[in-house]
């Protein structure tokens, strides 16, 4: 075991166990409880196409019940302490973690070890799981404002890994076999994958003890490379009878280690980030055209998108479009100064804030450790976004209007121009 901190003067715990594991702490002595959880690079990128959201129905059945505890004992176990268990599933990474008292770290640690590596996939619990996530599934397709974003990942990425829902489709978790996930794990739940984090009223020396009891025994694992991100836009219209028109407009972006990465989150920020940005002010303040709008960015270790959403009447759609792309057009050569200051302000306090809650700070540096292999100085991102200037976020938006767009809408759509139409604004 060799112990050393990732980031000099950052005051972070670091150690890594034999089996490539690495244990990263971030103490803060002035709270009583301690978020904590493992974290691996691995998630619905991973996978097969004929087992698309198994990643997903692995992170269910982990707390269906193990050698040493059932289900019910794994929730009365953390809930008697006044603690609680959670996970979560994207493309490149899944999640478990905790929360919990400081004494009552480990714990926390031993029943996230169980979990992880001694789940015993009953055929019955696997049954009823399946039918959980097949209602999921369907609540989400029911749901124009969510699953328009899984279609959007679709038309970006067609036909590979990083296009396919996270959730699975129902056809294919229908058939998920117990076989599948226990494959999935055995070969992506490795050592050298996974990053224990831990933010809190923490001792990272007996927190080091606890990880390397509970999770010693996990192996390395000899992981296949994920296929390279193969970006194509292009447009998906699904005509159902609602209310409103839901739409995302979308652009190939950066990935996490682009020059551009923070550049673009400003932009973003300045572009549909909030009540000041130029989206809100223009189609929500001034014209009425929508209830919500807003910009996101998604990034990934070899490429990223950026994207529009916006929510809207059917008669409305026909002067939303046009405004969406003329306020794009606008920033490839605006006077930006004022507003980038804003965004930039906009961006520091929010990470500023969020390091106020444990959870946030341990997501963070798992998060860091994951994407970077070390985690970056709350400084040094500072001096990143104020790196940014108005040349920087023109840079970005002649960047972004340079790539095919993608274009997903679901609703009455009979008054949303064409595709070609809509590339001709942005050209």
């Amino acid at each position: 075991m060799s112990t050393a901190d990732p980031v000099t003067g950052t005051g972070l715990g670091f150690t890594e166990l034999a089996n490539g594991i690495r244990i990263v702490s971030d103490p803060m002595s002035t709270v009583e409880s301690v978020s904590l959880g493992a974290w691996f690079g691995v998630g619905a990128r991973n996978e097969a196409p004929q087992v698309n959201g198994v990643a997903h129905f692995l992170e269910h059945m982990a707390f269906k019940g193990t050698k040493r505890r059932g289900p019910r004992d794994i929730a009365e176990e953390i809930e008697a302490v006044g603690g609680h268990l959670n996970a979560y599933t994207s493309r490149e990474q899944t999640a478990y973690y905790a929360k919990v008292l400081k004494n009552d770290v480990g714990l926390a640690v031993d029943i996230l070890g169980d979990i992880l590596q001694n789940s015993t996939f009953e055929e019955a619990e696997l049954a009823r799981e399946r039918t959980v996530i097949l209602q999921e599934i369907g609540q989400a397709a029911d749901t124009p404002d969510d699953i328009i974003f899984d279609l959007f990942q679709e038309v970006a990425y067609p036909n590979q890994a990083l296009g396919r829902p996270v959730l699975g489709r129902a056809e294919v978790v229908g058939e998920m076999s117990r076989d599948a996930i226990v494959d999935f794990i055995g070969s992506n739940y490795g050592g050298d994958r996974m990053i224990f984090a831990a933010a809190g009223n923490v001792d990272h020396d007996t927190l080091v003890a606890s990880v390397e009891a509970g999770f010693g025994g996990l192996p390395k694992r000899q992981l296949a490379a994920v296929e390279p991100a193969r970006y194509a836009g292009g447009e998906l219209r699904e005509e159902r009878d609602l209310e409103q028109v839901h739409l995302i407009l979308g652009f190939p972006g950066v990935n996490f280690h682009d020059p551009d990465f923070h550049a673009q989150q400003v932009f973003s920020v300045l572009l549909g980030g909030g009540m000041s940005s130029r989206l809100f002010q223009e189609i929500r303040e001034k014209r009425g055209l929508v209830y919500s709008i807003y910009s996101f960015t998604s990034a990934y270790h070899d490429d990223g998108l950026l994207g529009i959403y916006a929510g809207t009447g059917e008669d409305q759609v026909t002067e939303l479009v046009p405004v969406v792309c003329e306020e794009l057009a606008k920033l490839t050569d605006a006077d930006l100064e004022a507003e980038v200051i804003r965004s930039r302000t906009q961006m520091k306090s929010g990470l500023l804030m969020s390091r106020e809650t444990t959870s946030n700070r341990c997501e963070q540096i798992a998060q860091h450790m994951l994407v970077y292999g070390r985690v970056m100085p709350v400084d040094e991102i500072v001096a990143k976004v104020d790196a940014v200037d108005a040349d920087a976020v023109r840079r970005v938006a002649r960047r972004l209007l340079e790539g095919k767009p993608t274009l997903t809408a679901i609703g009455p759509l009979s008054k949303l121009e064409s595709y070609d139409t809509i590339c001709g604004r942005l050209g």
